[in-house]
């Protein structure tokens, strides 16, 4: 937990039982993110997105749904002490995006009409200058989290589109051996290049594995891939673990309880894993705005006693993200959304020794 004499006067003086503040921090909290143990990096970002637009929206909406959330949990009743705050948006990556967006569109629209050859010489361009956009973000990313990193903070990425947090999973590359990622998502994205684009939403798992350092890659919740991918895991030699939504089906079916299914899961982890959460990875009725929502998918509360059950058994979370959260039609996406962001937030806290959950015991 922070522990300057400025932060010790904010703890103070702060009532956790007050209406969210909207003068203050996300959550409502008073910490900057230079006072914050742990720090949110917003990256408004959604170049690729092959279905409906939004997801660039869901920081900012997320924010403000954050002051809508009770800050005591039973399982973490000091969380708001932790530390936590979100900094600004970059104006530069949201303008390239705003930019972006909507020649990515008109390309989308030209390759699903079969890519008339009246158009050719005017969509044949796009996708190699949003790949150079893209490889920008990333780089912006990598160096950014990288120095949060560096400065002792945790961090967690809010997209945006899942493309995002590529430039992240770079950062914790660079310092750390050897990891896995425990993806929740609706879809693999174990797509190469999707229509196209380097860096597509479709394709952020098909680029993290050319990370070395990722030796594992744990998918959750899965229930739309194509072939491709079906094959790449089939012939990934174990470094693919697909616990998809048809096997979790069949096994609430045969009455096997939900803990013993996160323990296969959990056998799959290595000590140090990163957590990617595509909103879709749950119910639609709970992210209905975001771009490609899928039937079927988990109920909030398996999602976070899989998240708790891993760092209770002693795995450390090393960086985790959160993203495709569109804020569509309903401030719902984005209450769900803050509740899930202040989950991932804390326990990955937890997991890094900075907050203490009960029945724990501080190192």
């Amino acid at each position: 937990m922070p522990t300057t004499s400025a932060v010790a006067k904010k703890l103070a003086s702060f009532d956790p039982n007050a209406p969210g503040d909207a003068a203050g921090g996300l959550f409502g909290l008073p910490f900057t993110p230079e006072e914050a143990s742990v720090v949110v990096v917003p990256v408004p970002w959604e170049v690729t997105v092959s279905y409906r637009a939004g997801t660039a929206e869901g920081p900012a909406a997320i924010h403000e749904a954050s002051l809508q959330v009770d800050l005591y949990d039973p399982d973490l009743p000091e969380a708001w002490k932790l530390g936590l705050a979100m900094e600004e948006e970059d104006e530069t990556i949201a303008a390239t995006s705003r930019e972006l967006r909507p020649q990515a569109a008109e390309y989308i629209e030209w390759l699903e009409a079969g890519q008339p050859e009246a158009d050719h010489e005017k969509y044949s361009p796009v996708p190699e200058q949003v790949t150079k956009e893209g490889e920008k973000m990333l780089q912006w990313l990598k160096q950014k989290t990288g120095a949060l990193l560096d400065a002792g903070k945790g961090v967690v990425v809010l997209g945006g589109d899942h493309s995002t947090p590529l430039g992240y999973l770079h950062a914790l590359a660079e310092r750390h051996e050897e990891f896995a990622i425990l993806q929740f998502d609706a879809h693999c994205d174990l797509r190469p290049a999707y229509e196209g684009f380097q860096y597509s939403h479709a394709s952020i798992m098909f680029n993290a594995l050319k990370l070395p350092q990722v030796k594992k890659l744990v998918q959750v919740g899965i229930r739309d891939y194509c072939q491709q991918e079906a094959e790449l895991i089939e012939h990934s030699n174990g470094r693919i673990a697909l616990f998809g939504q048809r096997f979790l089906s069949d096994e609430k079916f045969g009455k096997k309880s939900w803990k013993k299914v996160c323990g296969k899961i959990i056998a799959q982890l290595p000590p140090k894993v990163y957590i990617s959460f595509d909103i879709d990875g749950l119910d639609p009725k709970l992210c209905p705005g975001t771009g490609t929502p899928v039937p079927g998918g988990l109920e909030y509360e398996e999602a976070t006693y899989l998240l708790r059950a891993i760092v209770r058994a002693g795995i450390t979370i090393i960086g985790c993200d959160l993203n495709e959260v569109a804020p569509g039609d309903t401030e719902w996406n984005a209450i769900v959304g803050a509740r899930l962001l202040y989950q991932l937030s804390n326990w990955m806290a937890v997991s890094q020794g900075r907050l203490v959950a009960k029945g724990m015991v501080a190192e």
